[in-house]
This record gives structure tokens, sequence and C-alpha cells, in this order.
């Protein structure tokens, strides 16, 4: 029973439906009557991706996926300017920014506005990277307070909606920030596609040169399948209230039996919530749920199935415990017998763990 949602979600069966139908065709850059077929499904899916963005088509640069235009954005923007991003930043921004400043979070997991204000007024017109909701944790910050301080400041804000795009309707560019990148497999599309959404008429600069495509700001043969899914998932409905009362479902009955949400405080993604049992490893609960038939996770799913402490938790200040939680984040299709099958398997990995722990001690 998969319950790791912000791995990957599921196919949406119109995402799939989409991507087959790209399959086959010609290349979108050939002129031939199976290249002009290919190149309007990859103009749909660029229309439709900027709607949903509340962007321009032509500000929409396709990628391989977030990594790619989270790096795209960080090496473009970036460029000339001093780099600051948040300490719970996923790991391919902080690697595309290396000797970037860091700005601090507050217990609950949201971004340090006076903070960031103060590494402002010392570097004004930097780059300002900040995810819209946290991969480990859901918490969301206040980006459209973060917005206005990198305007007064002169600063430009890039966007990682990774985990925030399909799931809360948030028109980040008009808050203010200078691009957004999603991923296609975060919303329900097939992997190896993402996209990079730019002010309009903002210039970027590639990282991958080759044929032109994009308009000159990346090159290589664009992953149609993988894009025309991407679109047609992120275009998909989410039903925020039902996924969030089973999340809440979740968190009231293992609280009961002595876990912490982390982030609790805070706004939140509905379908997330880190659950830390105190004195019990992740790696252990991981391993018994697994067993039990349930898919979940501890920290990024980008860490070379490592299971080690969380920045993001340490980043929060969570100590011991940013080692003992495992996330649990629910797809789109999640069902009511999922979830209560679910609090009985914590609930007996909990008392076997917590158990073995008073037999020790």
């Amino acid at each position: 029973m998969y319950l790791d949602a912000n791995a990957t979600e599921p196919l949406r069966p119109e995402a799939k439906a989409a991507a087959v139908a790209a399959m086959g065709l010609g290349n979108p850059a050939s002129v031939h009557g199976a290249g002009r077929a290919a190149r309007k499904i990859l103009e749909d899916a660029r229309e439709a991706v900027a709607r949903c963005l509340r962007a321009k088509p032509g500000d929409v640069i396709f990628c391989s996926g977030a990594s790619e235009a989270n790096a795209l954005a960080v090496h473009a923007l970036g460029e000339g300017r001093a780099v600051l991003y948040g300490a719970t930043e996923h790991d391919c921004v902080r690697a595309a920014a290396p000797g970037g400043g860091v700005i601090p979070v507050l217990p609950d997991g949201t971004v340090d506005l006076d903070a960031l204000e103060g590494l402002l007024a010392g570097q004004p017109g930097a780059l300002v990277c900040l995810m819209a909701a946290n991969n480990e944790t859901g918490v969301r910050h206040d980006m459209a307070a973060a917005a206005a301080l990198c305007a007064r400041h002169g600063a430009l804000l890039h966007v990682d909606a990774v985990q925030a795009a399909g799931r809360c309707r948030e028109d980040w560019l008009g808050m203010g920030a200078a691009s957004v990148a999603i991923s296609g497999h975060k919303v329900g599309g097939p992997m190896g596609a993402g996209a990079l959404v730019v002010s309009a008429g903002r210039e970027i600069k590639p990282d991958l040169h080759g044929g032109g495509q994009e308009l000159g700001r990346r090159g290589g043969t664009p992953a149609l399948p993988s894009i025309a899914g991407m679109a047609a998932a992120l275009e998909g409905g989410y039903e925020a209230a039902r996924i969030a009362g089973y999340r809440d479902e979740i968190e009231a009955f293992c609280l009961r039996l002595g876990a912490v949400a982390m982030g609790a405080g805070a706004p939140r993604l509905a379908n997330t919530t880190c659950l830390a049992l105190p004195g019990v490893k992740a790696q252990t609960q991981l391993i018994a749920l697994d067993m039990a038939g349930f898919a979940v996770s501890a920290g990024s799913a980008c860490s070379s199935g490592k299971v080690a402490q969380s920045h993001v938790l340490q980043a929060m200040g969570a100590g011991a415990l940013a080692g003992q939680a495992v996330r649990v984040s629910l797809p789109w299709n999640v069902e009511a017998p999922v979830v209560a099958a679910f609090c009985v398997a914590y609930e007996a990995m909990a008392k076997r763990a917590l158990h073995g722990q008073a037999r020790c001690a």
C-alpha cells in the first residue's frame, strides 16, 4: 500500500493516456507532417502548463525534471549575484549553489523572514531560492511575504514548486517570483519531464546547448510523452479537503501512541505528515512498515536509498528526532481502508519498538 506520494505520485489515468498518444510521433523540430503533429502536442502542453502557473506559453521552458529546472534557474538567474537558499531546501538547489548563503528556518519549518531581511540588507540584488512546500514535512512558506522582501531589496525569487504544484493553487509569478520549477512525476505524470517557468520576457542563458530547442534556452530533443503526461496531470483535479482529512486521521492516531508531528503548527500540504517516534530509529520504522506492506519514507527520496538524519529536521532544531522520523505522504487516489490499515500497522510497529526499548532498559 503506497503512501509515498512526495517521492512520486501514482500515474494519473489522463496522464498515461496523454503520454501514450504522444508516443511514436516525429521529432517536434521536424517540418513534415509527423513533426508538425508532435509539435502541436508539445505546444498544447506548453499552453496547459502556462495556464496552471498563470504564465505565458513562451515563458515555459521544458526540462528533464525539477533538478535540471532548479539548476538552470540558479545558474542563469544567479549569475553575478549572491545566492541565498533556505536551510530546508532540496539537495539539488543546495548543490547548484555551492557556497550560497543559508536562510534559517523557525522551529515549525517556515522561513525566518526577519533573518531573510537581514541577509538581503547586506546582499541587495541577491537570488533567493525557496521551496513553496517542503518535501519532507509539507511545511509551506509564506511566499507572498518572501516575494515582498525580495522586491524591497532588489532581489530575485526562485520558487521550487515541485511539491506544491497541482496540490495548491498559488500564483507565485503573480506574487513577484522570477521563476518557478515543477516536476512531472510529482503531480502524477510520467518521470522524465519538468519545467522552469519564468516571469514574462525574462532572458535565460542555457545550461545545455544543442539544436536551439526551447527558444535557445535548453538544448535537446524534448521528452514528448513525459511532457504531454505532465501537462495532463497538472490540469487534473486535487481533492485537498478529502486528503487532508485522511492525513489528520493518521496524525491524531499516531500522536496518541507517542509520535510527534514535525511542523504541525505551520501551514502544510494536505497530504503530508512527518511522524517522529522518540527513541526509535527511522530505519527500524521503515523496515517494520515495509514488512507490513506499507511504502513510506524517511527524508528525501533523492538520497540514493540512504536512511540518515534529515537536514530538514536538523534545521528545524529537532535534535535526535531528526533520525527518528518517517514521512507519510498520501497519493491523490488514497482511500479510507488504506488509511485505517496503516493506523493498525503503525500501532503494531510502535508498540513492538517501544516494548523492546523498555526491555532493554
